[in-house]
């Protein structure tokens, strides 16, 4: 429809076509309560495993780098056992005190690198241990996450299936609808619906009451809103006014007992 087309449009037809578009996305909303929460908790479970795959990753980094560290501090403990089984042939030789006391030193000295070494190696392989046992238990939840995951994203799928033909033709018709409905209202309609619980960005008069929150209406707005010359609003809640009648609802009213006749008792003249 052309941009004039819709300018040119009465209020009456605008609060038509807004209050259609209405019923196609409470129809649309109505779908997705039926899915649940099963979306949020697919898309949980996604994250949850993303991180724990991340961590198992992280763990057998550590892993890698204990054991390069283990390497290297082996290779030390190599360098120094070379160093001492030297010392102690050039003990052989010496020619005084002093060159024996200093190859002593020498000997006693990469013996408590090698002592320091293993040590290092024994807290490294302590690490080492540790990280396997943290890999094995995210493993284990890893896999029941996905166990999980598999069963929502099943459920999630076989309830979108039955809905998913519906959805898109409502989607299809409000898209369309969309195209009838003056841009400035139809944004502060998609306001309105938007900061709403209730998803309502365009109710009608119920028992004289707004139908989004329920506040009374007084009396001449609501001969405002029954006229259909301009947009009205509720005071309280913002949300756009509209006829029932226009809306096509069928409100029904009270019915009002009729006030007993009082029966006169008529005595009976005498003869």
């Amino acid at each position: 429809m052309a941009k004039k087309d819709v300018a040119d449009m009465s209020v009456e037809q605008k609060l038509k076509n807004l209050y259609q578009l209405q019923t196609m996305l409470s129809e649309i909303d109505r779908i997705k309560i039926l899915r649940g929460e099963l979306p949020l908790e697919v898309q949980d479970l996604e994250d949850e495993i993303e991180g724990l795959t991340h961590r198992i990753g992280k763990y057998n980094e550590d892993v890698d780098g204990y054991k390069a560290d283990i390497a290297q501090k082996r290779a030390k403990i190599n360098e120094a056992q070379q160093a001492i089984n030297r010392y102690k042939e050039q003990l052989n030789d010496v020619k005084n005190n002093r060159e024996y006391d200093m190859l002593s030193k020498e000997i006693e000295f990469q013996s408590l690198e090698v002592e320091l070494q293993n040590k290092r190696i024994g807290e490294a392989q302590r690490a080492i241990d540790g990280r396997v046992v943290d890999i094995t238990a995210a493993r284990q939840q890893l896999d029941e996450r996905r166990a999980d995951l598999d069963v929502k994203k099943s459920e999630l799928d076989e309830i979108t299936a039955e809905t998913k033909a519906e959805e898109e033709k409502l989607r299809e018709k409000a898209k369309n609808l969309e195209q009838a409905i003056d841009p400035r209202l139809l944004t502060a309609f998609k306001r309105i619906r938007k900061n709403s619980r209730n998803g309502l960005g365009i109710v009608y008069v119920q028992r004289d009451a707004c139908g989004g929150c329920f506040n009374k209406i007084p009396p001449q707005r609501q001969l405002d809103i029954r006229m259909r010359k301009k947009i009205i609003v509720c005071e309280y809640c913002g949300r756009i006014m509209i006829d029932p009648e226009l809306a096509g609802v069928k409100i029904e009213k009270a019915v009002e007992e009729k006030p007993k006749r009082r029966l006169r008792r008529t005595l009976k003249k005498e003869e």
